[in-house]
């Protein structure tokens, strides 16, 4: 199991990002930085990331020898779509699945873009 952690700092609101959406979140060592409840305990790898997309994590993706990768997680119109085109383009014969179940957008309707955009770069949504 892998998670990946939005990571950003106190200095969140004078990046790019903060300027661009202006919602300080997943400051590092607060409560809405870290895992949810039900996953804390569960053992596994995890990658703090800084921006919508780690590296880091695709990196780790391609030095392994997987049958698929599966992803699923928040937001799916940010993250999850950023994740996954940074796997595809680290893997690019490895199938990619996300799970659309268990994934969710800023909105209803971005969440489905997210999902129609990875299906086009042949992601296959659940």
């Amino acid at each position: 199991m892998v998670f990946t952690l939005d990571t950003h700092m106190d200095n969140y609101m004078d990046t790019m990002e903060g300027k661009k959406l202006p919602v300080p979140h997943c400051i590092k060592g607060t409560p809405g930085w870290e895992l949810a409840d039900a996953f804390k305990d569960i053992p596994g790898r995890r990658f703090e990331k800084p921006t919508f997309g780690s590296q880091e994590l695709a990196r780790y993706v391609s030095e392994g020898t997987y049958d698929c990768v599966e992803l699923i997680g928040l937001c799916t119109d940010i993250c999850v779509i950023s994740n996954t085109l940074l796997i595809k383009a680290a893997v690019p014969e490895t199938p990619i699945v996300v799970d659309g179940r268990c994934c969710a957008g800023v909105t209803p309707e971005s969440h489905e873009n997210a999902l129609k955009a990875m299906k086009l770069c042949h992601i296959d949504i659940l």
